[in-house]
């Protein structure tokens, strides 16, 4: 058993069998990015004394990228939905119960959304913090000084900031249609200021309805 500022990272079977997955398919910065997601939320789940499955929280911090490689890529849908896909999937083939497996899509498909997950049943809610604190540093005083440097120093940032940005500003590129209406979209303005996402006024007016 691997502990990390005093969070257990899951060994069973299942999470083993992700793990392996995940790590054939994405680069050491996004695994290492995704185990943070999971310790920095079970963290919060345990200091807001929260009822969680470490082991879906787990899988889906696991995953909750993988749509950003090409591999899980598809070219109609967000990468989140990408890699709640392909989470869920998983799961099922491993005889996981859809109400299990549905919650891990869930937790996947909304970590990005804001102002909805935090809400939502704990599995989804600590993904999502878990996100936002190791991307954008919202809640970062919430973690003493030693967990964050005990969880850094066993899952190394790197050059994080630069290398996660081109990731996702590629997979945002590669289909900007699906961008509209998420902060993704911020990555393709970023890029190219240039760019101008849909209006979503002039949609409504330019609906085929007559008033």
């Amino acid at each position: 058993m691997t502990e990390v500022s005093g969070i257990t990272i899951p060994d069973s079977k299942l999470a083993r069998e992700a793990a392996e997955l995940v790590r054939q398919y994405e680069n050491e910065m996004l695994f290492n990015h995704s185990v943070r997601v999971y310790v920095f939320g079970a963290i919060r789940g345990i200091r807001q004394k929260l009822k969680f499955d470490s082991e879906l929280l787990y899988v889906a911090a696991l995953f909750h990228d993988l749509g950003l490689v090409d591999h899980y890529h598809t070219e109609t849908k967000r990468f989140e939905v990408d890699g709640a896909d392909a989470a869920r999937e998983f799961l099922r083939a491993r005889g996981i119960a859809d109400a299990k497996s549905d919650l891990v899509w869930e937790a996947i498909a909304l970590h990005t959304t804001p102002e909805i997950p935090q809400y939502m049943r704990p599995e989804i809610a600590l993904t999502n913090a878990g996100v936002l604190v190791d991307v954008v540093g919202v809640g970062y005083d919430d973690y003493t000084p030693e967990q964050r440097q005990q969880v850094i120093a066993a899952f190394p940032r790197g050059d994080f900031k630069n290398e996660f940005l081109e990731i996702q500003t590629c997979s945002a590129l590669k289909k900007p249609q699906t961008t509209f209406g998420t902060v993704n979209f911020d990555y393709i303005e970023d890029r190219d200021p240039t760019f101008r996402k849909p209006n979503a006024c002039v949609r409504i007016r330019n609906t085929p309805w007559p008033s």
